[in-house]
């Protein structure tokens, strides 16, 4: 049951004393279930685009819980006008960089993320994006629709080869393992940079490298890394430089691990071959730049946005704040 209140969705609102979760924007409905069976009222954005600022602080001592998401800002501000009644901040998804941890930790009130539910989907969609760039699928698709095809050419949207090739895995966590499990399908040697030697992926038959070595003798680089300090533009105008010039570089990560700029600037004059992106530096503004490139594929943000894995993400969301608000310990709790 819900009303629309003030531009949001309010669900169980005949709980008047209930436990009250503020959800940011519509997840959903498999979470949304459990909060209500579990007898909290819920007040959810109804809108697609993410809340601004000002109504993140203005929320946020009114509820005892709130379930983000990638684009939410959860900064000093947010957390101290939070703290008193909020007991948790529940993300529901594996990345946690827009949450400002530090604070959280200091003013104990636990985070949580979902670390597990979208290994596959981002593995998946990061194959598809590697393929489609080396196999040209977006320039050629786009002729099509056109109605410019002529007919078979032997010359036409002639891609490179991924059986066969050198795959370099940046950050060699759940995902890129996940990515690498799939490289040994199309027979690929198997480079990693990660900061741990990481068994699993030894197991595959992969080595583990230098940044310098992974980028310079890899055919294929995909980054898997998590947004910190220290992976901020982790891929700049040097890092390009050192990449093949028949490379492909894909990222599922985070935008700001790629200097946007310097990966513009390379696609254009031919610096590296291509590159398959479904994340962006300022999202949801995209650099226009990138429109005018053919030798880019560009997704929406959907490395996750499969029906059972949007689902697991806001189950494993609502079940750490009903795990908290019961008063047990979180189920996927992120350190602070």
């Amino acid at each position: 049951m819900f009303v629309v209140d003030d531009g949001f969705l309010v669900y169980a609102v005949e709980i008047m004393s209930a436990p009250s979760v503020y959800v940011t924007r519509i997840i959903h409905d498999g979470g949304l279930a459990m909060l209500t069976q579990a007898g909290f009222a819920v007040k959810v954005g109804s809108l697609r685009r993410p809340p601004d600022h000002n109504e993140l602080v203005r929320q946020a001592p009114r509820h005892d819980a709130i379930i983000c998401q990638v684009a939410d800002r959860i900064d000093a501000a947010v957390l101290e006008a939070a703290k008193g009644r909020c007991k948790i901040i529940a993300a529901c998804t594996v990345g946690y960089d827009n949450i400002d941890i530090a604070t959280a930790g200091r003013l104990c009130i636990p985070v949580t993320n979902a670390p597990d539910v979208l290994t596959e989907a981002t593995a998946d969609l990061t194959w598809a994006l590697l393929l489609a760039a080396a196999r040209r699928i977006g320039e050629a698709e786009r002729l099509l629709r056109t109605g410019s095809w002529q007919g078979w050419n032997m010359l036409e949207f002639l891609g490179a080869d991924v059986h066969g090739q050198t795959i370099g895995i940046v950050g060699a966590g759940r995902i890129g393992a996940a990515v690498a499990r799939r490289a040994t399908g199309f027979g690929m040697t198997i480079l990693y940079f990660d900061n741990a030697d990481r068994p699993v992926m030894n197991a595959l038959g992969a080595r583990r490298v230098g940044l310098p070595e992974l980028l310079e003798t890899s055919d294929f680089v995909t980054l898997h890394v998590p947004l910190t300090t220290e992976t901020r533009y982790l891929i700049d105008d040097r890092a390009i430089a050192r990449m093949k010039r028949t490379a492909i570089l894909v990222n599922t990560a985070r935008g700001d691990v790629v200097d946007q700029a310097a990966l513009i600037g390379a696609l254009r004059t031919g610096q590296i071959a291509g590159a398959g992106l479904d994340v962006y530096q300022n999202e949801p503004r995209i650099s226009r730049d990138f429109f005018e490139l053919p030798n880019v594929v560009l997704l929406p943000h959907i490395g996750s946005a499969t029906e059972s894995t949007r689902r697991k993400m806001a189950e494993t969301a609502a079940a750490n704040v009903i795990a908290v608000l019961r008063g047990d310990r979180p189920l996927t709790p992120v350190p602070t």
